[in-house]
């Protein structure tokens, strides 16, 4: 693994916790937002870090408001 590897590891992982932002992570990786994003799914590291207990309530509202 190179050292370029292991930074981009160390920033999707810490994306993925939600210590850094999308952004700050692409910085902190060296690369643009863009580019990151393309690189996660390499990581198995989904863009969209939204947690499941929000989503399940979001969920919940859209059909108890018939959405």
């Amino acid at each position: 693994m190179t050292a370029k590897e292991a930074v981009m590891v160390l920033a999707a992982q810490l994306y993925e916790m939600g210590k850094l932002s999308l952004g700050q992570a692409a910085e902190f990786a060296g690369y643009s937002k863009r580019t990151f994003m393309e690189l996660l799914g390499s990581y198995g590291v989904s863009v969209f870090n939204y947690p499941v207990d929000d989503l399940d309530n979001d969920i919940l509202n859209a059909k108890n408001n018939h959405i």
